[in-house]
């Protein structure tokens, strides 16, 4: 049963958003301009990005949850739920899009030191920096531990020698947070460590990646002889796969849609565009009108075990495992969507350029999607983590060498 105290902080949140967050703001995001991302390398985002950006900091609201003291809004759990609801029925968009909110600013308040978290969540907050992570190597991609980029120690510092690859917005990130190899002769989960590097460093350099879509959100980012402070080593030397770990979880519960579960698209009148309808007002061909409710139906309840998790995560369930469960079902319900669109708009929606195709938005972010089931692990990855983790199943024993 709602409070008086929660019943008025609902209305302060509403009132909150209608008189801030302009129009613009509050229609689906289709593009990168779309977001506001904040550091030092960003073109300032639009008058309406800017203005609705500085009412939600200057409340703490760019990170309602995280303490105020670390430039959050120090919102409940309860206040929390309720200012996500709210910002969700108004459609109105995130202030801050920052891979610092999502992935590195829990692991900061989980395992970094004070140092570590004044320094650097408040200007995670204010969006002063803009953070990369650098994780996967050309030989180590779903078996991230078999990274090999190295950090030896040099008393004050690590000198960090390597590769990294698949390294989002790398070209336009201040800093990177980063999994590196301080003990070569340790197993391979045991000798990695978590550093945070600015990339201002002096041989640090960065190498677009262009994708299939003509676009390049992929970098590969070298480290030549790269001198990091030693207390930008987060937890202790050698430890850094449990940070790794916890952070994974953060970057699969964000592509599948955690706390912001509203991904849903206008597939329905999309295709209504493209076919028409017919007498009844329904979209003309039914095969592909069951697909879409089949698609639909999939990302309501795929957004209804989100919600339950998220409610048995404020009595301190944590997500774990079930990350993957929400990481693989959200990527392959986006598969199917765009595939439906690309079904609806024939033709058209092969087109990769020119006006009459959008500029190719339908087939571009098509082939976007499969990339999608990559990041962040693997579709089959995700699926073996299920196996094992949730559903507790046990592979049969090996005879001679092969599985049975």
């Amino acid at each position: 049963m709602a409070t008086t105290d929660t019943v008025t902080f609902k209305s302060e949140v509403r009132d909150f958003i209608e008189a801030n967050c302009p129009e613009a703001l509050r229609k689906p995001v289709k593009k990168f301009e779309d977001y506001f991302w904040g550091g030092k390398k960003s073109a300032g985002g639009t008058d309406e990005q800017i203005k609705w950006f500085n009412a939600m900091k200057e409340r703490g609201w760019t990170v309602p949850h995280w303490p105020k003291e670390y430039g959050g809004g120090g919102l409940s759990a309860e206040e929390n739920k309720i200012f996500l609801n709210e910002m969700a029925k108004a459609g109105a968009r995130k202030p801050l899009f920052s891979f610092g909110i999502s992935m590195l600013g829990p692991a900061l308040l989980k395992f970094g030191n004070e140092a570590q978290k004044k320094e650097h969540l408040t200007k995670i907050a204010n969006g002063e920096i803009w953070w990369c992570q650098g994780y996967s190597e050309p030989g180590a991609g779903s078996d991230l531990a078999a990274l090999q980029t190295r950090a030896e120690d040099k008393g004050d510092h690590y000198l960090v020698n390597g590769q990294k690859v698949w390294t989002s917005y790398a070209d336009k990130a201040d800093w990177i947070f980063c999994l590196v190899r301080t003990d070569p002769n340790a197993p391979k989960h045991s000798g990695i460590s978590f550093l945070l590097i600015d990339m201002e460093s002096e041989g640090v350099s960065t190498r677009p990646i262009k994708l299939i879509s003509g676009k390049s959100p992929f970098c590969e980012t070298f480290f030549d002889n790269v001198k990091v402070p030693k207390e930008n080593l987060v937890g202790q030397e050698n430890m850094g796969w449990s940070i790794a770990t916890f952070l994974l979880t953060h970057e699969r519960s964000m592509i599948g849609g955690i706390g912001d579960t509203d991904v849903k698209q206008a597939l329905h009148d999309f295709a209504l565009g493209q076919m028409g309808s017919d007498d009844n007002g329904k979209l003309a061909d039914p095969l592909l009108r069951k697909e879409i409710a089949e698609i639909e139906l999939d990302a309501r309840t795929l957004d209804m075990t989100i919600q339950r998790s998220l409610e048995e995560a404020k009595s301190g369930k944590p997500i774990g495992a079930r990350s993957s469960f929400f990481k693989y079902a959200y990527t392959e319900i986006n598969k199917r969507r765009y595939e439906a669109m690309v079904a609806a708009a024939g033709v058209n929606g092969l087109g990769w350029e020119g006006e009459k195709y959008n500029d190719g938005a339908v087939a571009k972010q098509f082939c976007r999607t499969k990339g999608n089931s990559i990041e962040g692990g693997t579709s089959e990855v995700q699926l073996n983590i299920i196996a094992k983790r949730i559903l507790h199943l046990r592979g049969k024993k090996q005879e001679n060498g092969i599985r049975t």
